[in-house]
């Protein structure tokens, strides 16, 4: 998938949901919990333990779903080589890696690099990256911070990152968020761990909601 459609399909499903301290067993429920819901993205952190077995077989349940899996947290190449080799379909930095970036764009691989500066959203946009996510986003202000940076970047895609809820999410589209991501909020490891993955799909589902409010 180019960056261009990668970019086409996140604004049509505005969401990506951040696992970070999964286990293998918890899996078929995320991913059915996530088909659920209509989920069409999930990122598996690098620094969570076993992270490539998990892209890998997150990305074999999730690919009959509909549903790409990329790799978050990725810091470096050596991530990213780790990460692309375990099947990721996009990428997640927390930080601007200008040599990341320029190694997805060379293989064609979206790269949404982390930037929260004005100097940094522009200089990861002229990188080449598909999306900046904005972290962390409620540091700053949250949508306030969204709506100040719309004024001089109406054509930057941005993404937020960093304390989105249920009753944050709808400022954060209305002031010019392309997507929003949420991690352990809605995938909760007391739910995980229970197999109350109706919980998650429900979470999902009443953020989704209150987005369109």
């Amino acid at each position: 998938m180019t960056p261009f459609s990668f970019l086409s399909e996140l604004r049509a499903f505005p969401f990506i949901g951040i696992l970070r301290g999964i286990q293998m067993v918890h899996i078929p429920g995320i991913a059915g919990a996530c088909k659920q819901a209509d989920m069409s993205f999930l990122e598996v952190t690098m620094n969570t333990p076993g992270a490539t077995d998990l892209i890998g077989a997150l990305r074999h349940t999730c690919k009959p779903l509909g549903i790409q899996v990329g790799a978050g947290t990725v810091r470096n190449l050596d991530d990213l080589h780790r990460a692309l080799d375990a099947g990721a379909e996009f990428i997640v930095t927390p930080a601007l890696s200008l040599s990341v970036v320029a190694e997805c764009l060379r293989r064609e691989i979206p790269c949404m690099p982390g930037a929260l500066t004005p100097t940094e959203i522009q200089t990861a946009f002229d990188a080449g990256a598909a999306c900046i996510k904005v972290f962390p986003a409620k540091a700053l202000g949250g949508p306030a911070y969204f709506k100040e940076l719309r004024g001089p970047f109406q054509d930057i895609p941005l993404l937020a990152c960093g304390g989105v809820d249920p009753k944050n999410v709808a400022d954060y589209f209305k002031a010019g968020a392309d997507a929003v991501a949420f991690g352990a909020s809605i995938f909760r490891p007391e739910w995980l761990d229970a197999g109350d993955f109706h919980k998650v799909t429900s979470a999902i589902s009443n953020l989704r909601n209150a987005a369109d409010r």
